[in-house]
């Protein structure tokens, strides 16, 4: 029995078709500007890995950036660093010497030091929840400027998110570990050696609590702090 192939296929037999198809799909797609051409133009391919650097990117020949990552304009990658498929390092964001960074992580207004790893979906540097009402009674958001502070040998979880500051650098310190899903709030500082289970919240000024821990402390599973 002949194989019945879907109507798009049959379109593509002939060279009229694909066109006719090509044009389909094109119908209602505004053409490029000559500015997103221009910022295009502005990244290019890594040899090492197959991800794409801006050009005013710093990144160490023998790192590796993988397919489907991006290091935007004034990103410093250090030696040996690994970036893998899907991650975004934000403008000027600094990556330490030999640090490992996994899918789909994305990293703004940080820096992360030497010898980390930053497992699968974490996101570090992004913007903490801070809102006041207004004397009109409207709910504003109070400007979130500050940086995202991670030391050297930390391991940060899966899908972690560490806020960047607003009044202070949230910092984590040297040799800490951090669990999957856990959400450190923005101001927070973090010392060293310390160890925080999955699934904790650590506010920043969502509650008003600005909270500081010293080091070698331990936070088990699913703590609210």
């Amino acid at each position: 029995m002949a194989a019945i192939l879907p109507r798009t296929a049959l379109l593509l037999r002939t060279p009229r078709g694909a066109g006719r198809l090509a044009r389909f799909l094109g119908a209602g797609v505004p053409a490029a500007s000559s500015s997103d051409a221009e910022t295009a133009a502005e990244f290019m391919p890594w040899r090492n890995g197959g991800g794409v650097l801006h050009r005013a990117a710093s990144v160490d020949p023998s790192a590796v950036v993988e397919a489907g990552a991006v290091v935007h304009s004034g990103a410093v990658i250090g030696k040996e660093v690994v970036v893998g498929s899907g991650t975004v390092v934000g403008p000027s964001v600094s990556v330490g010497q030999s640090t490992r960074i996994g899918y789909n992580v994305v990293l703004s207004n940080c820096s992360v030091g030497e010898f980390c790893t930053i497992h699968n979906g974490a996101c570090i540097g992004q913007d903490g929840f801070g809102f006041f009402v207004d004397q009109d009674g409207q709910v504003k958001k109070k400007p979130q400027e500050l940086y995202a502070r991670i030391g050297d040998n930390v391991e940060i979880g899966a899908n972690t998110c560490i806020d960047r500051g607003s009044w202070r650098d949230t910092m984590i310190g040297d040799d800490t570990k951090i669990d999957n899903l856990v959400q450190i709030g923005h101001n927070v500082v973090i010392g060293k050696c310390c160890m925080i289970c999955g699934q904790v919240g650590i506010a920043g000024s969502a509650t008003c609590v600005y909270l500081h821990l010293m080091d070698e402390v331990f936070i088990p599973f699913s703590c609210v702090i």
